[in-house]
């Protein structure tokens, strides 16, 4: 039978206390479950609460058209659909982790996703635009918590030697879930209702809270930690203006007072975060993790691999639609191979990292992104479709090979109290990094657009009126082609860069002992 541990502890001296005592029992000591059966349903059930999650946060944006038009909204005021659920997630993410020590893991993930099913009813019962945003960031908080707890719980369910195969098994709601996110919604917008999007959460979360009572067991915590109230205050204020000023930076403007005054008060906040965060005895995120090389440098590169596979699910897209006409379903049809390489491939790449370890995956699949992003960096208004297809699909190789192994090499290299802090800001950083990613390359396409747009026009001479219109559109979709292919060209070198630093990673199989251990100072 596997064994998930929910008693949690509160370290009442000091956060800095390495081991507990014999009479507490720390949810990550618990005994380690038979190596297959043991594990392998109840990480079926966490999978369940990831895919759902992640899963909606890209399956939304193909239906906002069709909602801007029911809900009778203007484009601005729509676009908060995604906005405010992508706000409430990050500010939520932090609060993750007490939650867990303060109510038990397995009711944590239980209430998750009875929640997360209700509020996504309550999205597909909105009667106007505003309605719907409030129930959005309602859905938000669960969606915001379900990742966290879901990673939390995987380490205590697996034994060491599996935890590769199981991040590969976990990758598929991760990673998976945004790639097929927009052939979903495109099918379910074209031939049902954008209500549809919705609703579909409501008996896959009703199934996953019964499969998790059924699988889990109950088992109250003995000690309550106290809420670190301040860390939560400055890291969520933090979290909300940078995800804020970078979601509106290029509507408001990037210099612009409000822009600048988030991005300063942000900064702020965060410095009160850590002076706090290393005096409070229970801090709110432990960050201990950080003076772990192999986990700091696995924050690095997944916030890199995130911006990659991001920058992917969001131009691609655009491209199809604006530049070469295509139907929101046909469009995610085109993205539908690259899918089915990121599910065969993520539980092969934690096979591979059981055997070698994260150094040689991870080079591999990033130089395979950077070179997969230059070729992408290559298209033209007439590129075919077969083209775009094989190089996706390329790239998303490079993904599969790398993304479970950089999150698997990170958290792994923890001690086993700092599991849940380094689950946390994992979550953080790839929320970040995939809100950064669409904010500034998006912004960054649109004034090389208008830049471009205005030189090349000035050039545009001697056409005869009747042909001026089919001129400007040919004009339109050479220029925003140039702004896409600026975007890949960044990625391609990031990920090279990455590629180096992957050289410092662990290689061969894992210790007998862990991975690493932190080095206190």
């Amino acid at each position: 039978m596997t064994a998930v541990d929910d008693k949690q502890v509160t370290r009442e001296q000091s956060p800095r206390v390495a081991e507990p005592t014999p009479h507490e029992v720390h949810p990550t000591a618990a005994p380690a479950p038979p190596p297959e059966r043991g594990w392998i349903v109840p990480l079926a059930v966490l999978i369940v609460g990831s895919f759902m999650s992640v899963l909606d946060s890209s399956i939304v944006n193909v239906a906002i058209p069709d909602i801007q038009v029911e809900l009778s909204g203007s484009a601005d005021a729509v676009a908060w659909v995604v906005t405010g659920y992508s706000l409430a997630l990050g500010v939520v993410v932090p609060l993750s982790g007490w939650l867990g020590l303060r109510i038990g893991q397995t009711r944590l993930y239980v209430l998750a996703v009875l929640g997360f099913a209700a509020g996504s009813a309550l999205c597909g019962l909105a009667w106007n635009l505003d309605s719907l945003i409030a129930f959005r960031i309602l859905q938000a908080v669960p969606g915001g918590i379900l990742p966290v707890v879901t990673l939390t719980m995987l380490y205590q369910i697996v034994p060491l030697e599996n935890i590769g195969a199981a991040m590969g098994l976990y990758g598929l709601g991760v990673v998976v879930a945004p790639a097929v996110g927009p052939v979903m919604g495109g099918y379910l917008v074209e031939f049902t209702d954008w209500r549809v999007i919705f609703y579909i959460n409501v008996p896959i979360g009703i199934l996953g809270a019964a499969l998790a009572l059924a699988v889990f067991p109950r088992v109250r915590p003995t000690t309550w930690p106290r809420f670190d109230l301040w860390g939560f205050l400055t890291i969520a204020y933090a979290l909300f203006a940078l995800l804020l000023a970078f979601s509106e930076g290029q509507s408001w403007g990037w210099t612009g007072y409000r822009v600048i005054i988030l991005f300063a008060s942000a900064l702020i906040s965060l410095a009160l975060f850590v002076i706090i965060e290393l005096e409070v005895d229970n801090p709110i995120i432990d960050l201990r993790v950080f003076r772990c090389y192999p986990y700091t440098l696995s924050l690095v590169l997944i916030s890199i691999t995130t911006t990659a596979l991001f920058t992917g699910l969001y131009f691609l897209p655009q491209f199809l639609q604006q530049v070469q006409g295509m139907q929101s379903l046909d469009a995610g049809l085109v993205l539908t191979p690259a899918a089915m390489v990121l599910l065969v491939l993520m539980p092969v790449s934690g096979r591979i990292y059981d055997l070698i370890g994260p150094r040689y995956p991870v080079m591999l699949g990033l130089a395979v992104i950077a070179v997969a992003s230059y070729e992408l960096a290559q298209l033209t208004p007439d590129t075919t479709r077969g083209y775009i297809e094989l190089w996706l699909a390329v790239r998303n190789v490079g993904v599969g090979l790398a993304m479970m192994p950089i999150m698997t090499s990170g958290v792994s290299a923890l001690s086993r109290q700092l599991t849940t802090s380094g689950s946390a800001m994992n979550n953080i950083m790839q929320r970040v990094s995939s809100s950064v990613a669409v904010a500034v390359f998006g912004g960054l396409n649109i004034a090389a657009v208008a830049q471009m747009t205005s030189d090349r026009g000035a050039m545009v001479t001697g056409v005869a009126p009747d042909q001026l219109y089919a001129a400007y559109q040919q004009l339109s979709s050479a220029v925003t082609t140039q702004a896409y292919d600026n975007g890949f060209y960044v990625t391609a070198w990031l990920c090279a860069g990455a590629a180096l630093l992957a050289v410092t990673m662990r290689s061969g199989r894992r210790a007998a002992g862990g991975e690493s251990v932190v080095v206190e100072v």
